[in-house]
């Protein structure tokens, strides 16, 4: 095991089999919990899919979700700034918000909805790695409601030094970006969820189907980046 590669996260097979693990809901709901900072966390999820979505010639693997609370969620990870992020992000927040409606049910179907997208790469003017959007008005800044909810992680913006992490957040960010990190291994020891997490990605580290898979995905996922950035050079 000590020559063991071990396989990033940040590649969206891998993400997807640690996060949405549906025998092991714990993981996600420390995840969600970590991120959203609910007053009332998390305490269940329901995890609603685990099939490939088509996307050009390329497909797209994400974590779609629904909490005890009635909260609807989609989770992607994004290794290549398309320069579309923001309209990808309302259209994917919008097929979830109000998809499910059939009969104007509003009061019924349509619950808080809230998209998390994690990139590999800067993109907002912000130096927070970690942006929030809902709707306000725009000079009052009363927020008009809280059933839109868009998240924005920055990996490149997570602080790569050595350092004691103390809170889940960077925890989950430090295991996400690398997680054999020295930084990480006292809150593998006292986070029982970032330990479940580490010993998954050790298990489909070593199991050869999985990383076949992972080897396949890791080349599609690298020649969606070649022709998105010919593309750019046009």
């Amino acid at each position: 095991m000590e020559n063991l590669e071990i396989l990033s996260p940040k590649i969206d097979l891998v993400f997807k089999r640690i996060f949405g693990n549906e025998k092991n809901p714990r993981i996600l709901i420390s995840f969600l919990n970590a991120v959203m900072d609910p007053i009332d966390k998390i305490t269940e999820v329901k995890i609603e899919n685990s099939n490939i979505e088509d996307d050009d010639e390329f497909s797209r693997l994400d974590i779609k979700a629904k909490t005890d609370k009635g909260e609807r969620i989609n989770i992607e990870i994004e290794i290549k700034n398309e320069h579309d992020m923001i309209k990808r992000g309302l259209y994917h927040w919008s097929k979830m918000y109000g998809g499910k409606v059939k009969h104007e049910r509003y009061d019924d179907e349509l619950v808080k909805t809230v998209y998390i997208n994690i990139f590999n790469f800067k993109f907002f003017r912000s130096e927070q790695a970690h942006t929030c959007y809902r709707m306000k008005e725009i000079k009052t800044n009363e927020e008009f409601t809280d059933m839109q909810e868009l998240h924005f992680i920055e990996l490149p913006k997570i602080p790569k030094e050595d350092r004691e992490i103390t809170d889940i957040f960077s925890a989950w960010m430090e295991f996400i970006e690398n997680p054999i990190s020295n930084n990480l291994k006292k809150m593998e020891m006292e986070v029982e969820e970032i330990k479940e997490a580490k010993e998954e990605l050790m298990r489909i580290s070593a199991d050869k189907k999985e990383r076949a898979l992972y080897e396949e995905r890791k080349v599609l996922m690298l020649n969606k980046v070649s022709k998105l950035e010919i593309d750019e050079n046009k």
